[in-house]
């Protein structure tokens, strides 16, 4: 049977949701499965609404748009908000509980809650959620292999912010072992 995942990554620009789907995408790539990346945002782009759709996939994908997510990250409210239903039942949620302090009201869906923002302030990581998060995206799919994903976070810190390689990596490993 052919593996196809679809990805909906969503908060408030500003947080890394855009690089967030690049870095999925790359390792998809990286793993030569067929993928698409599709970002989107509001106006006021830090601060305003941001989401992106990557799907993965051993087939041909025939539209970029994400409709249904088998996996939803939700780093806000008002994200978990608008599209905690449209999540595939049996699919999974990570939501950021250091933001988000309500429940997923559905008993149909797998859930984690990673307090990912809280983490990375607390080790000096700020602005690296998006990290902490992807990597329990690496951790609770199948498509993704850990040290991929890390090499993938080593190919795109460009050279001169190297400065944010070991932080990249130091977020990638809390958020993978949470």
């Amino acid at each position: 049977m052919a593996y196809n995942c679809n990805i909906l990554l969503a908060g408030f620009g500003g947080q890394g949701i855009l690089f967030t789907g690049k870095l999925l995408a790359k390792c998809a790539m990286e793993l030569e499965k067929e993928v698409t990346w599709m970002p989107s945002y509001g106006p006021e782009m830090r601060g305003g609404t941001a989401n992106c759709s990557v799907i993965v996939s051993d087939e041909r994908i025939g539209s970029p748009i994400v409709v249904e997510p088998d996996i939803l990250m939700a780093m806000n409210l008002p994200s978990l908000d608008k599209f905690e239903n449209s999540v595939v039942p049996g699919g999974t949620i990570i939501v950021d509980s250091s933001l988000i302090s309500r429940k997923v009201e559905r008993d149909d869906v797998n859930v984690v809650y990673i307090p990912a923002t809280q983490m990375a302030n607390e080790n000096g990581l700020k602005g690296l959620a998006n990290v902490i998060m992807a990597a329990k995206i690496v951790h609770t799919s199948a498509f993704i292999d850990y040290d991929k994903f890390k090499d993938v976070i080593r190919a795109m810190v460009p050279a001169k912010k190297a400065h944010l390689l070991e932080p990249n990596l130091k977020a990638a490993d809390l958020g993978y072992n949470f």
